[in-house]
């Protein structure tokens, strides 16, 4: 109406509003909300109860990339589509040396972008387009150090989760804790060894009894 005042993405017609507005005009936070309640209110009409940590993950991962828009005093191309947490540790590296930092846009992709973006080409290619991935994976001489849950599944490795995890690998004794350890070790195999022994004599001496009787 005439005279009203509006507020900036306050949609003025009705249907479904666009992603990719919301994300230039509001920001991220407003569209993460949206997303989720979008997709939680389809569910909502099924009578279907899904916690949002489950929606999240998969908006969290929609949501992980950068375009980058200036480069600064970084190692990063101009329009280049950049991991979001790779952008920030690049930016407080430059910064610490007190460099001009890269600023970017957030982006949001599809499912199967967001799937395809991944830093692994193995997990990439198990998805969709294998073909594609294997031969630009090939060309640009990429290395895959398997990091991931489903990398490691595909090559038969420990996955990266609970006593697999990084920090379970290089757990490192004290000194004195490696001298405990060492001395527990030693007597336990003293023990084995004299359960041995003890097993053999008395494996012997059934021997000799049977002998006996016969």
């Amino acid at each position: 109406q005439e005279g009203e005042r509006v507020k900036a993405g306050e949609p003025l017609m009705d249907g479904p509003l666009n992603p990719h507005d919301i994300l230039a005009v509001l920001g991220e936070k407003e569209l993460q909300s949206y997303l989720v309640n979008e997709i939680q209110e389809v569910y909502r009409l099924q009578g279907v109860n899904i916690s949002d940590k489950h929606i999240e993950v998969i908006v969290r991962q929609m949501m992980r990339w950068v375009k980058v828009e200036d480069v600064g005093d970084t190692t990063f191309l101009l329009e280049e589509q950049v991991d979001k947490f790779r952008f920030r540790e690049e930016n407080d590296r430059v910064i610490r040396e007190g460099g001009k930092p890269a600023t970017g846009r957030p982006l949001l992709l599809g499912i199967t972008k967001a799937s395809l973006a991944t830093d692994s080409f193995i997990s990439a290619a198990s998805f969709q387009e294998t073909t594609r991935v294997l031969t630009e994976a090939s060309i640009q001489g990429k290395v895959d150090h398997l990091r991931g849950l489903k990398e490691n599944v595909i090559v038969g490795r420990l996955i990266p989760a609970g006593t697999g995890m990084e920090y379970y690998r290089n757990v490192r004794l004290s000194p004195e804790m490696e001298e405990a350890a060492a001395k527990v070790q030693e007597e336990v195999s003293q023990a084995y060894e004299e359960a041995e022994r003890a097993l053999e004599l008395m494996r012997t001496e059934g021997e000799t009894e049977e002998l006996t009787a016969e």
